[in-house]
Protein backbone atom coordinates (compact mmCIF):
# COMPACT_ATOMS: atom_id res chain seq x y z
CA UNK A 1 0.00 0.00 0.00
CA UNK A 2 1.52 3.29 -1.09
CA UNK A 3 -0.40 6.01 0.75
CA UNK A 4 1.65 8.83 -0.72
CA UNK A 5 1.08 7.66 -4.28
CA UNK A 6 -2.66 7.17 -3.62
CA UNK A 7 -2.81 10.68 -2.14
CA UNK A 8 -1.35 12.08 -5.36
CA UNK A 9 -4.15 10.44 -7.36
CA UNK A 10 -6.75 11.85 -4.97
CA UNK A 11 -5.17 15.31 -5.22
CA UNK A 12 -5.43 15.26 -9.02
CA UNK A 13 -9.02 13.98 -8.76
CA UNK A 14 -9.89 16.88 -6.45
CA UNK A 15 -8.36 19.37 -8.90
CA UNK A 16 -10.37 17.97 -11.80
CA UNK A 17 -13.59 18.15 -9.79
CA UNK A 18 -12.85 21.69 -8.59
CA UNK A 19 -12.27 22.71 -12.21
CA UNK A 20 -15.57 21.13 -13.28
CA UNK A 21 -17.39 22.95 -10.48
CA UNK A 22 -15.81 26.25 -11.51
CA UNK A 23 -16.79 25.75 -15.16
CA UNK A 24 -20.31 24.81 -14.06
CA UNK A 25 -20.81 28.48 -13.14
CA UNK A 26 -19.91 29.74 -16.62
CA UNK A 27 -22.50 30.85 -19.14
CA UNK A 28 -22.76 29.30 -21.59
CA UNK A 29 -21.65 26.16 -19.80
CA UNK A 30 -18.91 24.17 -21.52
CA UNK A 31 -20.75 20.89 -20.90
CA UNK A 32 -18.30 18.71 -22.82
CA UNK A 33 -15.39 19.91 -20.70
CA UNK A 34 -17.38 19.67 -17.47
CA UNK A 35 -18.35 16.07 -18.27
CA UNK A 36 -14.80 15.17 -19.24
CA UNK A 37 -13.41 16.61 -15.99
CA UNK A 38 -16.04 14.79 -13.92
CA UNK A 39 -15.13 11.52 -15.62
CA UNK A 40 -11.45 12.19 -15.03
CA UNK A 41 -12.05 12.99 -11.37
CA UNK A 42 -13.97 9.75 -10.89
CA UNK A 43 -11.35 7.75 -12.77
CA UNK A 44 -8.50 9.16 -10.69
CA UNK A 45 -10.45 8.63 -7.46
CA UNK A 46 -11.15 5.00 -8.29
CA UNK A 47 -7.55 4.38 -9.33
CA UNK A 48 -6.34 6.12 -6.18
CA UNK A 49 -8.51 3.79 -4.11
CA UNK A 50 -7.11 0.75 -5.89
CA UNK A 51 -3.57 1.98 -5.21
CA UNK A 52 -4.53 2.53 -1.57
CA UNK A 53 -5.70 -1.08 -1.49
CA UNK A 54 -2.34 -2.31 -2.80
CA UNK A 55 -2.75 -2.47 -6.57
CA UNK A 56 0.51 -0.82 -7.63
CA UNK A 57 -0.58 -0.23 -11.22
CA UNK A 58 -4.33 0.14 -11.79
CA UNK A 59 -5.56 -0.83 -15.25
CA UNK A 60 -4.94 1.70 -18.00
CA UNK A 61 -8.58 2.20 -18.83
CA UNK A 62 -11.06 5.06 -18.86
CA UNK A 63 -13.88 2.58 -18.21
CA UNK A 64 -15.28 3.51 -14.81
CA UNK A 65 -17.47 0.42 -14.75
CA UNK A 66 -14.39 -1.82 -14.73
CA UNK A 67 -12.59 0.30 -12.14
CA UNK A 68 -15.66 0.53 -9.92
CA UNK A 69 -16.15 -3.22 -10.09
CA UNK A 70 -12.58 -3.70 -8.91
CA UNK A 71 -13.15 -1.25 -6.05
CA UNK A 72 -16.37 -3.00 -5.04
CA UNK A 73 -14.32 -6.18 -4.50
CA UNK A 74 -12.83 -4.33 -1.52
CA UNK A 75 -15.90 -2.40 -0.38
CA UNK A 76 -19.47 -3.14 -1.42
CA UNK A 77 -20.49 0.51 -1.02
CA UNK A 78 -18.99 1.12 -4.45
CA UNK A 79 -21.98 -0.77 -5.88
CA UNK A 80 -24.03 2.31 -5.03
CA UNK A 81 -22.29 4.38 -7.70
CA UNK A 82 -22.69 1.92 -10.58
CA UNK A 83 -25.17 4.14 -12.43
CA UNK A 84 -23.00 7.27 -12.15
CA UNK A 85 -19.98 5.29 -13.38
CA UNK A 86 -21.99 4.04 -16.32
CA UNK A 87 -23.06 7.57 -17.26
CA UNK A 88 -19.62 9.12 -16.78
CA UNK A 89 -17.66 6.46 -18.67
CA UNK A 90 -18.85 7.77 -22.03
CA UNK A 91 -17.37 11.18 -21.33
CA UNK A 92 -13.81 9.93 -20.88
CA UNK A 93 -12.81 10.50 -24.49
CA UNK A 94 -15.81 11.13 -26.74
CA UNK A 95 -16.83 14.65 -25.74
CA UNK A 96 -13.45 16.02 -26.68
CA UNK A 97 -14.37 15.71 -30.34
CA UNK A 98 -17.26 17.43 -32.17
CA UNK A 99 -20.43 15.49 -32.90
CA UNK A 100 -19.36 12.30 -31.12
CA UNK A 101 -21.69 12.59 -28.16
CA UNK A 102 -24.70 14.73 -27.46
CA UNK A 103 -24.49 16.41 -24.08
CA UNK A 104 -27.39 18.32 -22.67
CA UNK A 105 -27.75 19.96 -19.29
CA UNK A 106 -30.72 17.75 -18.44
CA UNK A 107 -28.72 14.58 -19.11
CA UNK A 108 -25.64 15.89 -17.31
CA UNK A 109 -27.32 16.95 -14.11
CA UNK A 110 -29.43 13.84 -13.58
CA UNK A 111 -26.71 12.53 -11.27
CA UNK A 112 -24.81 15.76 -10.32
Amino acid sequence: MDLEYAAEWFHFADRDLASAEYLHGMRPQPLEIICFLCQQSAEKSLKGYLIYKGIAEPPKTHNLIILNSMCSDYDERFCGIDKACSVLTGYGVQPRYPQEIAITASRLFVWW
